[in-house]
């Protein structure tokens, strides 16, 4: 059984106006539009619960925050085989798939990731998951310290790997990609049930190589699927350059590469927060932590250069619903 989520391209009219750009910034996925349990999208490539992230000019208003609200914040969904976000040490595992990885790397995205991931635990910008938890009852929007909170730590980054003794598919599958997640989770000796539970995995395909929809219909997407290793949640994380703009290249003039850690960054925070799409935290309408704050150009949190650890890199906004006393909204740092 697999359950996944999506983020959508950012559009292929990438020199959208800032106000047309303003009034699409609530992003309802990472990958094909409408995609959210119990759902179809109508395609056929991904199954109901893929989360994906949205390609620019694909997204819904965003709606009006109202003062004291929760009308428009995320809310536990009960959790699958108990877990909902991800807990304790919080680790994330990187595979370059395929030998068609090996010398042909022309946007650097390899090595960018790799240093993302090696900065990205502990910062400010992450923090941000961690007023979210698992173990409360379904519906409830605030843990104020129950049950047990999703985590930040640093050194999140536990491991790459360059799986390229056989070439990947030209086209991967959903099913290919998540037995590729599945064979990781092995090599990296996560082995168990319990193992899992606090993983994540991030399916790097190459350049040219990436599976069908990408570009044109979302940008990445998240998903999980059952195997004898309990549960395994993994990314499809195309070769985002070969998007271009539709995918984030310069996005808010932050760089031709740009795209490659604002989707990276999305995709990330919202397995934390819903590891095994869609028990953890969603609004009403099925939208996670990083889908509500997708492509946002301006005002409050527009895409930005965000330094971590150190480093800098472009990244977006996410959810908090305790931003603004409790009304919620898209924020670049917690608390």
């Amino acid at each position: 059984m697999k359950r996944s989520r999506s983020i959508l391209v950012t559009s292929v009219v990438a020199v959208a106006s800032a106000a047309l750009v303003a009034a699409l910034a609530f992003a309802a996925f990472v990958g094909p539009a409408g995609a959210h349990a119990g759902s179809t999208d109508g395609m056929s490539v991904l199954h109901p619960g893929t989360v994906s992230m949205p390609l620019m000019g694909h997204q819904k208003a965003q709606p009006n925050v109202i003062k004291g609200s929760t009308t428009n914040d995320l809310y536990y969904h009960g959790g699958v085989s108990g877990s909902g976000v991800e807990t304790g040490a919080d680790k994330v595992y990187l595979i370059f798939w395929g030998s068609q990885w090996n010398n042909n790397d022309p946007s650097g995205e390899a090595s960018l990731v790799t240093n993302f991931f090696n900065h990205v635990g502990g910062s400010s910008w992450n923090n941000s998951v961690t007023q979210y938890c698992q173990g409360v009852a379904s519906g409830t929007y605030y843990c104020n310290g129950a049950g047990t909170a999703a985590t930040n730590p640093t050194g999140v980054l536990a491991g790459t790997w360059y799986d390229n003794a056989a070439t990947a598919p030209n086209h991967p599958t959903q099913s290919a990609l998540a037995s590729e997640a599945v064979k990781a989770a092995g090599h990296f000796g996560n082995t168990t049930a319990a193992s899992n539970t606090t993983v994540q995995y991030v399916v790097y395909t190459s350049t040219g190589h990436n599976m069908r929809g990408f570009g044109t219909q979302w940008c990445a997407w998240h998903s999980s699927t059952s195997s004898s290793y309990g549960n395994v949640a993994y990314t499809n994380m195309p070769y985002i350059t070969d998007a271009g703009a539709s995918c984030g290249a310069n996005f808010n003039g932050l760089g031709a590469n740009a795209g490659i850690t604002i989707v990276g960054g999305h995709e990330f925070a919202e397995t934390e927060t819903d590891i095994y799409p869609n028990g953890g935290w969603l609004d009403s309408g099925g939208s996670e932590n990083g889908d509500k704050c997708a492509w946002i150009s301006s005002g409050q949190g527009a895409s930005a250069n965000v330094t971590m650890n150190g480093a800098t890199f472009p990244v977006q906004s996410l959810w908090s619903n305790a931003f603004n006393s409790g009304s919620g909204g898209c924020v670049l740092s917690y608390p």
